[in-house]
């Protein structure tokens, strides 16, 4: 059973959370208005995930995502808000959120995702993915891809655009090690060891 803490300024999402996820064996450990509110739950609770807003007055979700990953590090956090701009989703993202969740995804989006970053997977919208796939293509950091191969660089495009090592693989006919080989090599020429907040590198 995994231990939800539930970030919103909207009283009504929260209850609504806390049928969506505990008639789905999860225990809200709390609810929270603000990021104060959050921390001040967290020094007394075990929690493995906290679902995040963003725009909340008092201590906003970008704030509290930073204070989260520096004092519960093994918390996973979902952002889930309705804003999805360059600003925030870079912001979320490299300040340590490990999901970004637009609020109209549903109940079964929001439910796999709590379960496939308990799992170890991150996990974007698709809309957050269209805009930083934007962002790459309007903007690419030149000086992360300067020491790429050729074929390194045409692999992090593809992580980019959001593809799996196995579609990666299908769409370059090399074997899926091969992929996972030149995904280590790209993770330690540019220094980021995430494939999400690659993604948001690249596309500074």
């Amino acid at each position: 059973m995994y231990r939800v803490l539930l970030v919103d300024d909207e009283n009504m999402l929260l209850d609504s959370l806390e049928i969506i996820l505990s008639i789905n064996d999860m225990e809200i450990v709390g609810k929270a208005h603000d990021g104060h509110e959050a921390l001040k739950i967290l020094k007394g609770t075990e929690c493995d995930v906290a679902l995040v807003d963003l725009n909340m007055k008092g201590m906003g979700g970008i704030e509290l995502i930073g204070h989260m990953k520096k004092d519960y590090p093994g918390i996973k956090i979902l952002v889930l808000t309705t804003f999805y701009d360059d600003k925030n989703i870079t912001d979320a993202i490299t300040n340590g959120a490990d999901g970004y969740l637009l609020k109209d995804s549903g109940k079964d989006a929001i439910l796999g995702a709590v379960s496939q970053l308990m799992s170890g997977v991150n996990v974007l919208d698709p809309k957050v993915m269209a805009r930083l796939t934007s962002l790459m293509n309007k903007n690419t950091s030149d000086d992360l891809y300067v020491e790429m191969t050729e074929r390194e660089r045409e692999i992090a495009g593809l992580l980019a655009e959001g593809l799996t090592n196995r579609q990666i693989a299908d769409k370059l006919y090399i074997s899926e090690g091969t992929v996972k080989n030149y995904i280590s090599s790209i993770y330690d020429k540019t220094g980021i060891h995430d494939r999400v907040k690659l993604v948001v590198a690249l596309s500074s």
